[in-house]
């Protein structure tokens, strides 16, 4: 048939025009069969709860509080469904961007945050400078800022020396398509098989000795006076100065717009630009999303490039290609004009080969943000992600929008120096600038929250655009996770503390997006807001259901009865499913193990400190505060991390609730083993199975805690001072009803 024919040619070659293309996730029917057998079961077992309370006394007040707990768990698991109905994966054509565009692609600027040279090394920061200088794009159309909270002359000083060792890194990087771009990460892997041994050796014998010059000025906390006459931008510091008392510095140290702005070779290199915004105590600078709107100011008179990319400074560039893969999501013919931003995944290279602390983040890479993608697009996760200028300054999505992708500053008046650019920079970063003004809600990344970075995507849905999530084979960014579990504890609080304060507040994904999101998207965001209050539920089911174990009082169906059946599938199959999961995005089976310890972990500490905080600054009772978590660890603690064994090491609340927990569920599952072989009760065994068994999987699980308090000898073992203060909440469980 020619009509049938003909729509068969139309179709191939819309395909053939598309930069990318969309994948769904394989196995949908299977899970979705698999989902609505947990569902039957979990009604079950809510139905056999609320239909068999006991009478009064201290076995139904904990049988309702199971109830509770329950209802809970069956409410937040339909939430999750949201994002695992129907995943989806991108897949970008590269080379079909640069058929079609060659060289007429957009400028882009990219943003680097950094806060505290002490917590994040200015060595370690300007690895991720190099990295993304260097990537396969023309040069005249980057435009590299730091933004540095800290105001630390330090930092300054190592951006200046990576100006210059740009000029040899960047065509060395290009010379021999080096991957990764970063110099920290190339030459930790000695990739020295691409070039000649001798090249190889120059270029990382003049890294050593900048990273050497860098460490030796942050030890002793001065600039030589020899290096501080060689750059105008060091004088803008004095004495008096402090991190949170400076004026606004803006130093333009590479003009991509000078003749003389050119690597060893004589190409152009791209514009780098160093940003300390005006920092004074009476005035509140609104933390990252601050220092973000500071940079879209300021760089909107020095290279103002339509498409503005955001990284952690702990996120170097592991794929040059990147831009261009963003690009083809943006210039796509056929679904460009929708897309605001493009999200691509947070990926640790010194994760253990087991996960220790679950920080490999796997299946939220893989899954949900894959699931967040098919309903309207991911959230914006602060760092990885590629945003139309426009967007960030609170442009409505429209039909018949079009973006001028010729944007950007092409030339410089000739009579503007880059002196007078720097000084009007200065004016758009002082702390006055946003009164009065629609920053901070309307335009720019929004205040007001510890995650700016979340509300600000979901207004940017609100307002009609989608977004994409890139997840290509060879990571886009990697960075450095947690490597303690202090570190680890930290800064799972600090995510659950401000996605439970956006769902608490008036941008509720719920509230804000009723109406301009679907349901299944809201549910989406919803599924980190309520992280936080899973907290409570999870304290009941380790403590509750233990304790009436060693008091003889059974909370769940007889091991014999039919109404034991349900539980023992939604448990077993869930977590058959979760094991599925994690195998599948690339986990270990004793990865997924510590995967499960550590969401334990995580729910009873961060979680909960994460509500307790958030329900505070909702009373007026404490103040919004962001914490950075450190890049840095000592010897002894790496040495540990790298064996897969756990570190406490001080003294915490958190690790006397860990530890309370531990012990609380060895004492009950021994007593109550007592109390069943001794009879005490008299009731059968099967009564109590259940019990026993969820006891003992505590305890299991428990087994590196049990360790650290009283095996271990090492620094990092949990003081013994913490072991005491368990002993005594364990002791004071015992004299308090269950209620």
């Amino acid at each position: 048939d020619d009509s049938a024919y003909a729509l068969r040619e139309s179709e191939v070659c819309r395909m053939e025009r598309r930069l990318f293309e969309t994948v769904r996730h394989g196995g949908r029917a299977l899970y979705r069969l698999h989902a609505v057998t947990v569902a039957a079961s979990t009604l079950l077992v809510l139905y056999y709860r609320a239909t068999r309370v006991p009478g009064s006394g201290g076995r139904r007040a904990a049988w309702l509080g199971m109830l509770a707990a329950e209802l809970w768990y069956a409410a937040y698991w339909v939430v999750t469904q949201s994002v695992r109905w129907s995943p989806v994966r991108r897949c970008t054509f590269r080379d079909r961007l640069t058929a079609r565009y060659g060289d007429r692609l957009p400028g882009v600027d990219i943003f680097v945050c950094t806060a505290d040279p002490l917590s994040e090394p200015p060595s370690l920061v300007i690895s991720t400078i190099l990295s993304v200088m260097a990537y396969n794009y023309p040069a005249e159309k980057l435009s590299v800022y730091l933004s540095d909270d800290g105001g630390s002359v330090l930092t300054f000083y190592a951006m200046w020396e990576a100006s210059l060792f740009a000029k040899h890194w960047l065509p060395f990087c290009k010379r021999y398509n080096i991957e990764p771009r970063s110099p920290a990460a190339y030459f930790s892997e000695s990739y020295q098989d691409l070039c000649t041994p001798k090249e190889w050796s120059f270029i990382k014998d003049m890294y050593d000795e900048m990273t050497e010059r860098i460490d030796t000025a942050v030890i002793s906390r001065k600039i030589p006076e020899e290096i501080r006459s060689n750059h105008k931008g060091f004088y803008e510091w004095n004495p008096e100065i402090t991190s949170k008392n400076h004026q606004p510095i803006v130093q333009v140290l590479i003009d991509g717009k000078d003749q003389k702005g050119v690597d060893s070779e004589g190409n152009v290199l791209p514009t780098l630009v160093y940003m300390a915004r005006e920092k004074r105590p009476q005035h509140h600078h609104n933390f990252k999303a601050g220092a973000m709107n500071a940079l879209i100011r300021v760089s909107s008179v020095i290279s103002n490039s339509p498409v503005i990319m955001n990284v952690d400074c702990d996120m170097y560039s592991n794929n040059n290609d990147t831009i261009r893969d963003a690009l083809c999501f943006f210039l796509d013919e056929e679904m460009g004009h929708k897309i605001g931003f493009v999200q691509y995944p947070q990926n640790y290279n010194n994760m253990t080969k087991n996960n220790l602390y679950g920080n490999s983040l796997h299946v939220i890479n893989e899954v949900e943000m894959g699931g967040m993608d098919s309903l309207g697009g991911p959230l914006y996760v602060g760092t990885g992600c590629f945003h139309r200028r426009e967007i960030l300054c609170g442009k409505r999505f429209t039909k018949d929008y079009q973006e001028d992708w010729n944007g950007g500053i092409k030339g410089r008046i000739q009579d503007t120096s880059i002196g007078e650019i720097e000084e009007k920079a200065k004016s758009l970063a002082t702390c006055t600038y946003e009164h009065d003004t629609q920053w901070g809600d309307e335009i720019g990344l929004k205040y007001g929250c510890p995650v700016e970075d979340v509300i600000t995507g979901l207004a940017i849905h609100c307002r009609g655009w989608e977004s994409v999530y890139s997840n290509p084979t060879r990571p886009a960014f990697m960075g450095l996770g947690p490597t303690t579990l202090a570190q680890t504890l930290l800064q799972h609080k600090r995510w659950s503390e401000g996605s439970f304060s956006i769902f608490l507040s008036k941008y509720c994904p719920f509230l804000f997006g009723h109406g301009k999101t679907n349901l299944r998207h809201q549910m989406g965001y919803c599924i980190y807001g309520l992280w936080a209050p899973n907290s409570l539920p999870t304290l009941y089911y380790v403590v509750i259901p233990s304790l009436a174990l060693l008091k003889g009082i059974p909370l769940f169906p007889k091991i014999t009865s039919p109404w034991i059946a349900p539980f023992i599938y939604a448990f077993c199959v869930k977590n058959m499913y979760s094991l599925y999961e994690a195998l599948s995005c690339g986990d270990t089976l004793k990865g997924w193990w510590n995967g499960q310890r550590m969401w334990l972990v995580k729910r009873i500490t961060s979680f909960l400190f994460g509500a307790i905080d958030t329900v505070r600054k909702l009373l007026g009772l404490s103040k919004m505060t962001f914490v950075v978590t450190p890049k840095v660890s000592v010897e002894d603690e790496s040495k540990r991390y790298e064996e897969e064994i756990m570190e406490f090491g001080s003294s915490t609340p958190e690790y006397v609730i860990i530890a309370t927990i531990a012990l609380l569920n060895l004492v009950c599952l021994l007593g109550g083993l007592s109390q069943i072989m001794t009879g005490a009760w008299n009731i059968h065994l099967d009564a109590f199975s259940p019990q026993l068994i969820l006891c003992g999987m505590l305890v299991i699980t428990n087994m590196p805690f049990y360790e650290a308090m009283f095996l271990r000898n090492d620094k990092g073992k949990i003081p013994f001072t913490v072991t005491l203060a368990s002993f005594g909440f364990v002791m004071l469980d015992f004299l308090v009803p269950i209620v």
